[in-house]
């Protein structure tokens, strides 16, 4: 498959892809249509979400797939999902069907034409980063996020995500195995995200997605037990945009001397909340939990987001990265 690869586009492919001028921006050579990626987790491996009806490739800059293991994982234990008041907690366990069956099966299906297409690779040893990520550099992915938010067995579950030179060291392992641009998916459940940053970038990081879900907990106060099976979970949605907010700010303090763009995620909802990470430092912003509430949120915030350009009188949405003015 490696004769599919191409690391350097930096143009679409087809008349299917071509970017709205105003709503264009360019991630690590990737040029995307719009700033809207879908997040990992929430759209399956792509296929799935082009089922709903109304849904256009036009409406997003890219996809990022399910997060992916060396082999098959069936995930936790029911249930796996719990609604919050304001917002969604998930431990889904990364159920999926092994990095082979999804670069053998399931990429050549899809159509590299009508969007960009991230990998997204999981794991609970650094070798088995370095495997998955060797093995979708053979094969036509646009780029490789690394959730580092996963459990290190062999330190006692501690995540690696949550400790800065366990970051780096995933980092430097996949970047060992591929010459696709590498997005870092940032924890919030650490001490100090810039300095994780800072090293993620010395070990070779392309990119950062910020940030990950927040660890939270739901209870049945009648059964007094957890609503999770795996007692805890991710916390996304609305109730966490001002810590993602913030995250991307400390961020972006780091990676705008280095060129290092940012896919800002997090209770991202409406398109004035796209315009806020957007300002905040991020060049990409991410939809997840608002395609749960409505799956055609897409359309709505990119149309959000050129009004906002047109009455602030701005040819193009990279004009407005990195604005924020701090008080005092």
């Amino acid at each position: 498959m490696e004769e599919m690869v191409d690391n350097n586009r930096t143009a679409p492919e087809s008349e299917s892809i071509q970017a709205s001028p105003e709503l264009a921006v360019d991630f690590c050579g990737m040029a995307m249509r719009t700033p809207l990626v879908l997040l990992s987790g929430c759209v399956g491996f792509g296929r799935e979400y082009t089922r709903v009806q109304g849904f256009s490739h036009d409406q997003v800059g890219a996809v990022c797939l399910k997060g992916t293991t060396f082999e098959a994982r069936l995930g936790n234990a029911a249930h796996r999902l719990a609604e919050t008041p304001m917002g969604l907690i998930n431990a889904i366990g990364l159920q999926n069907p092994g990095v082979s069956k999804v670069v053998d099966d399931i990429l050549p299906t899809l159509d590299f034409s009508e969007t960009r297409y991230i990998a997204n690779v999981s794991g609970s040893t650094l070798e088995e980063y370095e495997a998955v990520t060797r093995r979708f550099d053979d094969s036509p992915i646009d780029a490789i996020e690394i959730n580092i938010s996963c459990p290190n067995v062999k330190e006692g579950g501690v995540a690696f995500g949550n400790d800065p030179a366990m970051s780096a060291r995933v980092v430097e392992v996949c970047r060992r195995v591929t010459d696709k641009p590498l997005i870092t998916k940032l924890s919030p459940n650490q001490t100090d995200i810039a300095d994780n940053a800072r090293r993620c970038i010395e070990a070779g990081s392309d990119a950062f997605a910020v940030i990950n879900t927040l660890m939270g907990m739901a209870i049945d106060s009648e059964t007094r037990r957890t609503v999770i099976g795996n007692n805890q979970g991710g916390l996304s949605g609305p109730a966490i945009k001002p810590v993602a907010l913030l995250k991307v700010h400390q961020v972006y303090q780091v990676c705008r001397d280095h060129g290092i763009p940012i896919i800002g995620q997090g209770g991202l909802m409406t398109a004035a909340d796209a315009l806020e990470f957007i300002i905040a430092g991020a060049t990409a912003v991410g939809v997840g939990t608002a395609l749960f509430y409505d799956p055609l949120v897409c359309d709505t915030i990119n149309a959000g987001i050129a009004d906002y350009l047109r009455r602030h009188q701005m040819a193009s949405v990279r004009e407005l990265v990195g604005t924020l003015q701090l008080n005092g």
